[in-house]
């Protein structure tokens, strides 16, 4: 009985112990980064970061190459960020063939289903899988190598796919694993938790967590400018179907034809230009803690389980850019904020009966500890089961809040850029047939991106100029009048005579 007691109470440490040493909170590694900027800028905010990194795990790790790809894209260190994002995406890769050929393997969440949510390999939100990619093809342009861009924006359709796929098999294991723990259907609900931010107008109306308007747009836009827009209509096309009623969307459509036709180009004066502006950060995933009923043997016992919430982002709009003095409207084509919501929602199903699992197998272990070790084992198994069952907040938090859109035409040349009357004393460079102008807000300051140029505009003719007359050129004489000829028998007459 001794020793039984010891292996259960050792078992609660170990568990204790475990949680402790991985379930480091991302949301205060981000405050930390955020702090460093305010004092230092991005430069000390990267170094931040990487002090965090000390094992070769660590640097190559999924989420670490995120955040500091992110912040190296910022500070326009774009070789460095291509590389850190080329890290994380050999991580995605891996989730993907997985995700494919063994899905089982993903599926097997032991770690997570007995210990705490926070314990999986981190395999990132769905929707930052996408980013990942529409943010390498955006650091591909800022250097102009476009045929790798064309590649990264491929790869997000077929990303896409694999996602849909993958997500509906695990909502059925979670359900089974569920069933053989005995946790029934009437076990999902949660009283207390604030679903009102899940159901929202704006959440319901997205077709899913991982899709987003701004990287199909940017594919059709992208396939335009490279002369294929047989591409460019379905990426413009699908751009609408995620986001509708969206004006420069439903252009980007219905202009193609006219932009792309041959006459066009020809007469083509002016660069087309599109501005990709980002406002805020990711929002953070908070735990919450709930205490929620689970079957021990005969009786009913207690047993408190975290899930994480997010609140809805209150920062301000913005509506519209100024342009030498030419107003652009500013269209939201991507809420991070309400997208991160709608992933939670769809993620949720599937957490909670983890979460439901993962109560009774850790009511269990208590229940067996308070039998055979008293008080002082009850106390130890409700400190193992409370520092082990903390929500995952592991998110991209470097990531834009909100992105918007304008699009219109410019003279080659330089450009003052305002925002909704503020001057941030951004002036930018455009040529050439399109121009993508990348524009991100970030702790209070206007971080311009390079600029992407395709295309050439037609040569324009430069018109004669004009001669003057020449001072040593003499007016020329009119021609006097002459008598008329004699006749040449006339003339002999007058010789005889």
């Amino acid at each position: 009985m001794i020793f039984r007691t010891r292996g259960l109470t050792a078992l609660a440490f170990a568990l204790a112990l475990t949680g402790c040493a991985n379930m480091q909170s991302h949301d205060k590694k981000t405050a930390d980064i955020d702090a460093a900027s305010r004092t230092g800028g991005l430069p000390a905010a990267i170094a931040q970061l990487e002090s965090t990194a000390k094992t070769e795990e660590e640097k190559t790790a999924l989420l670490y190459n995120l955040e500091r790809g992110e912040l190296l894209r910022m500070n326009r260190q774009y070789p460095d960020s291509i590389n850190a994002f080329l890290l994380a995406d050999i991580q995605v890769n891996n989730w993907e063939e997985a995700a494919k050929t063994n899905p089982q393997k993903l599926l097997g969440s032991a770690g997570a289903a007995l210990i705490s949510e926070r314990l999986k390999v981190y395999e990132g939100q769905d929707y930052e899988k996408v980013w990942l990619t529409t943010r390498l093809a955006l650091n591909r342009v800022a250097v102009g190598d476009f045929e790798n861009a064309r590649v990264d924006i491929k790869r997000t359709h077929e990303r896409e796919a694999v996602i849909a796929e993958f997500r509906a098999k695990e909502t059925v294991a979670a359900e089974e694993e569920a069933k053989t723990k005995g946790v029934t259907s009437q076990s999902k609900e949660l009283n207390g938790y604030p679903v009102e931010s899940l159901n929202d107008p704006e959440v319901l109306a997205l077709k899913n967590g991982y899709q987003n308007a701004l990287s199909h747009y940017l594919a059709g836009f992208l396939y335009e400018a490279m002369n294929e827009s047989g591409l460019a209509a379905p990426g413009y096309r699908k751009a609408i179907e995620l986001k509708p009623n969206t004006a420069v969307l439903e252009e980007g459509l219905r202009g193609l034809d006219a932009r792309t036709s041959f006459t066009q180009r020809r007469r083509q004066k002016m660069t087309d230009v599109l501005f990709v502006v980002e406002a805020g950060n990711a929002p953070a995933r908070k735990p919450k803690a709930f205490t929620v009923p689970v079957p021990l043997g005969g009786s009913i016992g207690t047993v408190s389980i975290s899930y994480p919430v997010i609140e809805p982002s209150n920062d301000p709009l913005l509506t519209t850019l100024t342009v030498s003095g030419n107003a652009f409207k500013l269209e939201k084509v991507v809420d991070v904020n309400v997208m991160a919501r709608r992933a939670l929602k769809d993620e949720m199903p599937g957490m909670v009966l983890r979460g439901f699992t993962r109560a009774v197998v850790k009511g269990v272990a208590q229940d067996q500890l308070q039998k055979h070790a008293g008080v002082f084992g009850s106390i130890i198994g409700s400190l193992g089961s409370a520092l082990t069952e903390q929500a995952d907040d592991r998110m991209w938090r470097m990531l834009p809040g909100r992105v918007y859109v304008a699009r219109g035409y410019l003279p080659p040349g330089e450009h003052k850029v305002v925002v909704d009357g503020r001057d941030y004393n951004v002036t930018i460079q455009v040529d050439g047939q399109y121009a993508l102008v990348p524009l991100r807000f970030y702790e209070n300051s206007a971080l311009q991106g390079d600029v992407g140029m395709f295309g050439k505009l037609p040569a324009v003719a430069p018109a004669p100029e004009p001669v003057a007359p020449s001072a040593a050129v003499k007016p020329v004489a009119k021609p006097t009048a002459k008598a008329p000829a004699k006749s040449v028998t006339k003339k002999l007459v007058e010789e005889t005579k």
